[in-house]
């Protein structure tokens, strides 16, 4: 179980890849800028009609030429670094596993490492397609500026998962949320949990009689705002306290001294806007700190959160909600989950942007696995690989094992990328008998929406199980001659892009498919039929820019509105309609909620016999509102061990 921290074996071949990717750099630059020079966004070509002089137009004629020229001169030294390069793919590393560990990763790995509580933890998933292609490429989905959405992408993910988390639990049969004055009074009696595992019992979270003890949230009588040191034992309209049985817990990371970005929420300051983030100043209803109450008194630290970021200290009630009897939370949120755990990312092709959006998530995640894939010819890609696998996997819990596998059957220009499927195993925590409670992640991406194609997904997913149980097998296997107690399994959850949803005529035979006999998806009633609340996660790339949509918090409006959502999602095609064509400002009734392909499943197989997985809540993601054509997908699963607290 030997983690690759490096893309090869020894320092020489290591130089022969930067001296052969130098000569080829140059060449492969002005390739990708001259035809970024054909291809306009609508976000340009609105900003071209605007121009009166055609001063843009104008830069693109004298800039194209110029590329030209430039390129064909480089041709001979991309050549040579060519012939260099292509032979080393041979044995450079399927992956790139990175390690970052601050002071504040060391004490948030240590608590999360210790004994396994009997009530179990809680860990949070997330995934999400970023479009990060060459520039060039990216503009076939209308985005542009691919290094800078990259940047842009790791800063709102860090930003999202950086707020603390805030819980809030009423035991009422009448009152099912609190006021915005209710809270701000409520604010000096906050005090800090550090993960889920303090939250209340589940009693505490239904409709019924409150507990005395749950109720006060572990605060005294003098805490309440209203009746000061006075005893209250009946509920009170008045007393945001007294009204009904609250305790409010909130969880947040410690955040890092020489992290100053994390105060500007989801946006750089001084950045302007347009361009493919949209407004940069997305959002900024959701990230300014919350004011209560009709006299403007904002929240209270009382050092509780005075070294949290004053950005995004009150998630907005009233978008959680639970459809009739689901149980578990669902919404649509504007921002990343709190205290996210594993993030997984798909369409990462784009060196460049690799790096980038690497260094900004290690300001968070201490374990990444980045630069997934093959180059070149190797093994199963009989075809050449100019692009690696797209994928990315990034953790808050040491990483014990990975292996990546490469789908052989690719079609077409999907051929072209080392689309495949990446596992890993995570060290979450230890039993009170010193075993490893271990979790098994996969990353996939599947075989672009072509008609026709369905076979194709299918067998990639027959061999995603089949790999994935070996793997399992395999990297829970001791090595020769040592003597370990046997790891706990405490999940088993498949993230990525699928590229078919749940709903289209035309993907009845990945719907039928035996991965969701194996995994549960939280979304599914069944095949070919999604649960009310589920939304599809395909956005129409020609809406990307509309100022409706064009920050996280418009586009978390507009996903809510039933009617307004069609216009921006993309529906399964009629047969009246090409199926390239955008769907803004169709006549025709589109039913559903669009074409849901990103998925997150969850497997109870092979769990401890009084081991339970449950889902917590459910998240549609629209904080990377203008930086890619998707929704992220977020989910917070429980496991719970069935023991008694001692």
């Amino acid at each position: 179980m030997v983690l690759h921290a490096t893309p090869y074996s020894g320092a020489c071949l290591h130089f022969l890849d930067g001296l052969s990717w130098s000569l080829v750099f140059p060449c492969y630059w002005l390739l990708d800028q001259l035809l970024a020079s054909c291809v306009a966004t609508s976000l340009e070509k609105r900003r071209r009609s605007r121009d009166p002089c055609s001063f843009l137009t104008l830069c693109v004629l004298v800039s194209a030429p110029l590329y030209l020229l430039l390129l064909l001169a480089s041709l001979p030294l991309a050549l040579l670094g060519f012939v260099i390069w292509a032979p080393l793919q041979a044995v450079r590393q399927p992956y790139l596993y990175t390690h970052r560990r601050s002071e504040e990763h060391g004490r948030r790995e240590s608590k999360s490492l210790g004994e396994w509580r009997p009530q179990g933890r809680s860990f949070c998933f997330c995934s999400a397609n970023v479009c990060l292609l060459p520039d060039s490429l990216a503009r076939f989905n209308n985005l542009s500026d691919t290094h800078r959405r990259a940047r842009e992408v790791g800063k709102r993910i860090r930003n999202g998962a950086s707020r603390p988390q805030i819980k809030i639990y009423i035991d009422s049969p009448t009152n099912t949320s609190i006021s915005a004055a209710s809270f701000s009074s409520l604010a000096t009696g906050f005090r800090r949990t550090s993960s889920l595992d303090h939250r209340p019992d589940q009693t505490h979270t239904t409709n019924g009689p409150a507990d005395p003890e749950g109720a006060q949230g572990g605060q005294d009588h003098h805490d309440c705002p209203v009746h000061g040191d006075v005893a209250q034992t009946k509920p009170s309209s008045d007393c945001p306290l007294h009204a009904s049985a609250v305790q409010i817990s909130i969880s947040a990371p410690e955040p890092e001294p020489e992290e100053k970005e994390a105060e500007t929420g989801n946006h750089r300051p001084g950045e302007q806007a347009g361009g493919d983030t949209g407004s940069m100043t997305a959002s900024r209803e959701s990230l300014a700190r919350y004011h209560g109450g009709d006299g403007g008194v904002g929240i209270c630290s009382n050092n509780t959160l005075s070294h949290v970021p004053r950005t995004s200290i009150f998630k907005r009630p009233g978008r959680k909600r639970r459809h009739g009897d689901e149980t578990f939370d669902h919404d649509i949120s504007a921002f990343f989950p709190a205290n996210l755990d594993f993030l997984a990312l798909q369409e990462v092709f784009d060196h460049g942007s690799t790096t980038r959006l690497r260094h900004q998530l290690h300001r968070y995640f201490p374990y990444v696995l980045s630069d997934v894939g093959r180059y070149g010819w190797k093994g199963c890609c009989s075809r050449f690989k100019f692009l690696n696998s797209g994928l990315m996997l990034a953790s808050h819990y040491p990483i014990l094992d990975a292996r990546f596998e490469c789908y052989p059957n690719g079609r077409g220009e999907d051929a072209l990328a080392a689309k495949g499927a990446l596992f890993a195993k995570v060290h979450v925590g230890t039993s009170h008998q010193e075993q490893r409670v271990v979790g098994y992640l996969t990353c996939t991406h599947l075989h672009a929406i072509e008609a026709g194609d369905a076979s194709v997904r299918c067998e990639q997913l027959d061999l995603l199980l089949q790999w994935g149980a070996q793997f399992r097998q395999s990297s829970s296997r001791p090595a020769e001659g040592e003597k370990v107690p046997e790891d706990l399994v405490a999940f088993d959850v498949v993230l990525g892009d699928l590229n078919f949803d749940n709903c289209s005529s035309e993907d009845k035979l990945e719907q039928q498919h035996a991965l969701f006999t194996q995994y549960k998806d939280p979304c599914r009633l069944g095949p070919g039929e999604d649960k009310p609340w589920a939304l599809g996660t395909l956005l129409d790339p020609g809406g990307l820019y509309d100022d409706e949509v064009s920050s996280p918090e418009s586009l978390q409006k507009v996903m809510e509105n039933e009617d307004a959502r069609k216009e921006y999602l993309v529906f399964p095609p009629s047969k009246s309609q090409c199926p390239g064509s955008s769907q803004k400002g169709r006549k025709i009734p589109l039913k559903g909620n669009g074409r849901r392909i990103d998925y997150m499943l969850y497997s109870d197989e092979g769990l401890q016999p009084d081991w339970k997985l449950e889902i917590e809540e459910f998240s549609f993601v629209t904080q990377l509102a203008g930086l890619t054509d998707h929704l992220s997908v977020a989910m917070r699963l429980a496991v719970s061990t069935g023991e008694e607290e001692p």
